[in-house]
């Protein structure tokens, strides 16, 4: 068997001693974020990237070896185990290398060539077989045929007892692993898909028209494609088909498997090998390369949604004060929520400013109420429909006010899903399902990472094609983003919600439940150590989640910092040799140049720990997100028909492809700017450039109303020149 650790060493270029020392801290269930941020002495600074890749490509490998174990029992039970077979399955580093080695030996269904074998035909197989050699005779084995003729066994012919030989020489030919082997890597190679648009469809009536005659090599198409094409194939628009030369498959297999010079017997082996590759391998070589390239688009696409919803859950925070929350609308008027600084729910009220104007300057009144009362400085108004009419609006309200809060426009997708989960109606349950989403809107200006963790990330809409991915390591990863997010801002342990300490290094739901409990029930924590008086929170878990979590004005400043419990001695030897009291730790960054810190080097305690700590000090408390930004629509754009080719637009980065981006520029229908038009030199990677979040300015290419697609620039030193090529043809995500 393959030594595991030494080969993840080999593969990811780190000292096998690193590997080790993290697969060991992985066994004694210490997480990621916490490896990474206070174990660096363990493993010489790997960070939570290099952590993951080792996490990933050990639970690989060992499920392969734990398949050989399988594997290799099965086919010692049956008496057909070689030392040669043995060596090459244990070697083996690829599951589908290993299953063809495995195929000749798997339990299979009854085959044609399993009816032959009934039919006592193996015989006559091996005798044709034997001619197959360059130094073979010639011989009757049609006259041989005719010895296996058995009414009995229900072989009438001397033609049928051939054919069933030959099922039983090309089922043999079919599970060949070095055949399957190269004709899979032939077929990924030289392959080409090739869609058409059934006929059903009429032209520019589907979403997929770029796909109507579309050809690409599989080596080469790119991660949206394939996930698109399988989409309009699953829909029933699209035919798809990998298109190869069977004529070179077909010389191949000859080349490979015909060694007489016969012509009688060279004749039966090529009908064998076409049968062989037509029945048994063509459809599941196919299968295969489909699934390979599914499964590298999914990677990619899996990663864009990783690096998206990154970028969205460390978005700036509005910063925690009171806000009044809009969730827009027209017929059903606008729910307001008033929230004060920590979130809390205040009031809610109902206004209709988009219908009569008694109702509109009663709507204003009722604004100009609830900012007044509540001392509100944030006004959060949702996205969605009527929320530009919603933004002039208060726009109308706040002109007549002396103090006037920041007003901005939040991205409101999946918060009708919060609004009616079992989370809300747990922390709400008498408000009602539009109230609860409005209260949504407004936590998520006060801290987006707080609130969106209630909701599944694939409800976000920061994906593309997220719900035809491989689900279960979309969750797996999305999951991990959360938790590498939370762990990287931490947590305010008197403030955190059950759903957020759930993603804390450590916690469980149960913990995290029992947290919030104990909470509610003693009052706010004083110190970190109090977490151990907390139900089902051990030592372990203690140690894991500690540093994460934080105490504003606690008994000890260091509880608001992410300085680890277990180093407080190292900062209170360094705060004693300076003469400085435990308060006054901001300045123990400034005078710590004066001491030689190996002096505070311990087992556990080594340099790089020493210079986070430090580094912290610096900044107790402070929050590592960047610094609150936020758009200005142009005042009268609105809807996608006010949009003219040349406008200069403000506007926010809603979601990364590997084609380009979309941006909000206030008309409920994303912008594309592609990845041709996000710089004035060529880009590689659109997230080398943008991410969510980020307010940019753009130019109008394209306006195509009837589709609802909008092409834009950042090329904003350019004349528009409107694209008519593919990147007007993908399909924009639909705003909630």
């Amino acid at each position: 068997m393959i030594d595991i650790p030494q080969l993840i060493a080999q593969e990811l270029s780190i000292n096998l001693s690193q590997v080790n020392n993290a697969l060991e801290l992985f066994a004694e269930g210490a997480t990621i974020p916490f490896i990474a941020r206070y174990r660096k002495e363990r493993t010489d600074l790997l960070n939570e990237i290099q952590l993951r890749d080792i996490s990933d490509r050990f639970t690989y490998l060992t499920e392969i070896e734990e398949r050989k174990k399988s594997i290799l029992d099965t086919i010692s039970s049956q008496g057909k185990l070689t030392e040669e077979l043995q060596a090459k399955i244990e070697s083996c580093l690829q599951k589908n290398e290993l299953e063809d080695l495995y195929l000749p030996y798997k339990p299979k269904r009854r085959t044609r060539a399993t009816i032959a074998r009934e039919k006592g035909l193996e015989p006559l197989a091996e005798f044709i077989k034997s001619l197959n050699l360059p130094t073979a005779k010639p011989a009757d084995f049609e006259a041989e045929a005719a010895k296996y003729i058995s009414e009995e066994k229900g072989v009438k012919t001397a033609e049928e007892a051939l054919k069933g030989a030959a099922d039983i020489l090309a089922e043999a030919v079919s599970e060949k692993a070095e055949l399957r082997a190269y004709l899979r890597e032939f077929l990924m190679k030289t392959g080409v898909f090739v869609s058409k648009i059934k006929d059903d469809f009429p032209e520019e009536s589907t979403k997929f028209e770029m796909y109507r005659n579309y050809q690409v090599a599989a080596r080469s198409v790119q991660s949206h494609n394939m996930l698109a094409l399988f989409r309009g194939e699953t829909e029933g628009v699209l035919d798809l088909e990998l298109a190869f030369d069977e004529s070179a498959v077909m010389a191949y297999l000859e080349a490979q498997e015909i060694r007489t010079r016969i012509p009688e017997v060279k004749e039966f082996y090529r009908s064998t090998l076409k049968d062989a590759f037509n029945r048994l391998m063509k459809t599941s070589l196919i299968t295969e390369v489909r699934s390979h390239n599914k499964a590298v688009a999914d990677i990619e696409s899996i990663a864009t949604f990783e690096t998206n919803l990154r970028e969205l859950l460390l978005s700036a925070p509005a910063g925690m004060k009171p806000t009044l929350a809009i969730d827009p609308g027209f017929r059903t008027g606008c729910k307001v929520s008033a929230l004060d600084e920590t979130g809390q729910f205040l009031e809610y009220q109902a206004i209709f400013p988009h219908q009569a104007a008694a109702q509109r300057q009663q709507a204003g009144k009722i604004v100009k109420h609830l900012i007044e009362k509540y001392k509100i400085e944030l006004i959060a108004i949702g996205n969605g429909t009527a929320s530009r009419e919603t933004d002039e609006f208060v726009s109308e309200v706040l002109a007549e006010m002396e103090r006037k809060p920041i007003k901005v426009m939040v991205n409101e997708s999946g918060a009708s899903i919060y609004s009616a989960s079992e989370v809300a109606i747990a922390e709400f349950p008498d408000l009602d399902i539009t109230v609860r989403g409005a209260v949504s809107i407004g936590r998520r200006l006060q801290d987006p990472l707080a609130e969106l963790v209630k909701i599944d990330p694939k409800s976000i809409g920061v994906g593309q094609y997220q719900h035809d991915v491989d689900q279960k390591l979309l969750k797996k990863k999305l999951d991990e983003t959360v938790e590498s997010c939370v762990n990287y801002v931490g947590v305010d342990l008197n403030t955190a919600s059950k759903e957020l300490l759930t993603f804390v290094s450590g916690m469980t739901a149960t913990v995290a439940k029992n947290i919030v409990n104990y909470r509610n029930e003693n009052g706010a924590f004083k110190n970190r150590r109090q977490l151990l008086k907390v139900p089902k929170l051990g030592p372990k878990a203690f140690e894991q989640a500690a540093g994460f979590l934080r105490i504003r004005g606690g008994e000890n400043p260091l509880d608001n910092t992410a300085v680890h419990p277990e180093s407080y001695p190292v900062v209170q030897a360094i705060a004693k040799d300076l003469d400085l009291p435990l308060t006054g730790i901001t300045q123990i960054s400034e005078t710590i140049k004066t001491v030689n810190i190996k002096k505070y080097v311990t087992d556990k305690v080594g340099e790089p720990t020493l210079r986070d700590i430090i580094s912290e000090l610096e900044k107790p408390g402070r929050d590592p997100r960047a610094e609150f930004k936020y758009a200005t629509f142009q005042a009268g754009i609105k809807e996608i028909s006010d949009l003219q080719v040349g406008m200069e637009l403000e506007g926010i980065i809603t979601n990364v492809a590997n084609f380009g981006a979309f941006v909000d520029v206030g008309v409920h229908q994303d912008g594309l700017v592609h990845i041709s038009q996000l710089a004035d030199r060529f880009v590689d990677d659109p997230k080398q450039i943008v991410k969510v979040g980020q307010v940019v300015k753009v130019r109008v290419l394209e306006v195509n109303e009837k589709l609802k697609r909008v092409s834009l620039t950042m090329k904003l030193q350019e004349k528009p020149q409107p694209q008519n090529g593919n990147s007007a043809r993908l399909p924009a995500p639909r705003r909630r």
